[in-house]
């Protein structure tokens, strides 16, 4: 009779035996998750997140190359006319504000909205009527216009008098040129256009020459700041870092830069946030399947918010570190002896 009794008893001690040392495993390969993930097998697949928008260079050869747009003269231009044969004719002459000028033998003459070329033509003209010269020969520069400049704003700020064809190199140039923290992605605001163009400068100097685009008077040239995105929660470093230029960061790319996340993130929950406007949005990834290529490594972009929440029972066990675990093995083994 009492070994029929003694029979659950034993029954009951192996399995209560049992149950603590899976506990402990358990324990232990959440201590060591290096050993039980799977081998990493190369990037993911393309792939990106619904939220990620970049503005993509402008390619359409219309736009970028514009028939030649000549400049129109305005009240206030400063012009030098020169008269072949005779090189005091006439002094450097501004247009009044009701668009016209006065020159030698020709007396008023309205230039306003005209070409540099065609106010060649009349002065030529005029100088014909008056009986004074066959065929002479004229040119007039433009020195200076008020009205006629190009914008530079953003990183770089500045105000570019235009008197000939600019190239967006010079301009930038004339603003003092690209700043460590200007990004290489340019953008030029044009009256008459609906969209921006945006000029990708690139790193490959082959490939400068394309992104020196005539630019306009009245264009508006924009410089963005090379963006920053944020590393925050279980990760072995924190805090802001800069985006490539012209090549986007991944989660990957970013997590290796702040040394890899750690033991305590709760890896199945890091999130992603985004703010657009007034609008913010929140992305939720499994950090160990971008990990072994099962899931989408996404690009980020400028502002965003990486965050790994804390898992924590494993901050706890990382706080006390591997005498904690072993003192709740240990704790938990005793518990089961008879």
């Amino acid at each position: 009779m009492r070994s029929v009794m003694k029979r659950p008893v034993v029954s009951a001690h192996r399995t209560r035996h049992k149950s603590a040392w899976m506990f402990v495993v358990s324990l232990l390969l959440l201590a060591l998750p290096g050993l039980v993930e799977a081998q990493f097998n190369g990037p993911a697949p393309n792939g990106s997140l619904t939220l990620n928008r970049r503005a993509l260079p402008t390619t359409d050869p219309a736009i970028l190359y514009p028939k030649g747009r000549d400049i129109r003269l305005s009240p206030g231009d400063l012009l030098t006319v020169h008269l072949y044969g005779a090189p005091d004719y006439a002094s450097p002459v501004r247009v009044s504000i009701d668009g016209k000028v006065r020159l030698p033998l020709v007396d008023e003459l309205t230039v306003e909205g005209l070409t540099i070329h065609q106010a060649e033509n009349l002065i030529t003209q005029k100088l014909v009527a008056a009986g004074m010269y066959r065929d002479p020969q004229v040119t007039v520069q433009l020195t200076e216009s008020p009205s006629q400049f190009i914008t530079v704003t953003g990183e770089l700020h500045g105000v570019i008098p235009v008197v000939e064809e600019k190239r967006l190199f010079d301009v930038l140039s004339a603003a003092g040129g690209l700043t460590a923290t200007a990004s290489h992605m340019i953008t030029i605001s044009r009256p008459g256009l609906a969209e921006a163009i945006v000029v990708d400068l690139g790193n490959d100097p082959a490939q400068s020459a394309q992104a020196n685009v005539p630019v306009f008077a009245g264009d508006t040239v924009i410089v963005a700041r090379v963006g920053v995105v944020y590393l925050l929660g279980a990760f072995k470093t924190q805090g802001p870092f800069p985006l490539k230029q012209n090549s986007p960061l991944t989660l990957m790319q970013l997590t290796a830069m702040g040394g890899g996340p750690g033991f305590e993130g709760k890896y199945d929950d890091l999130q992603i946030i985004r703010t657009i406007g007034l609008d913010r949005k929140v992305v939720h990834i499994d950090i160990k399947k971008v990990f072994n290529g099962t899931a989408p490594d996404p690009p980020l972009q400028a502002d965003d918010i990486v965050f790994l929440p804390t898992n924590e029972m494993k901050a706890a066990i990382k706080s006390g570190g591997i005498s904690t675990l072993m003192g709740i093995a240990s704790i938990l083994i005793l518990a089961v002896r008879p």
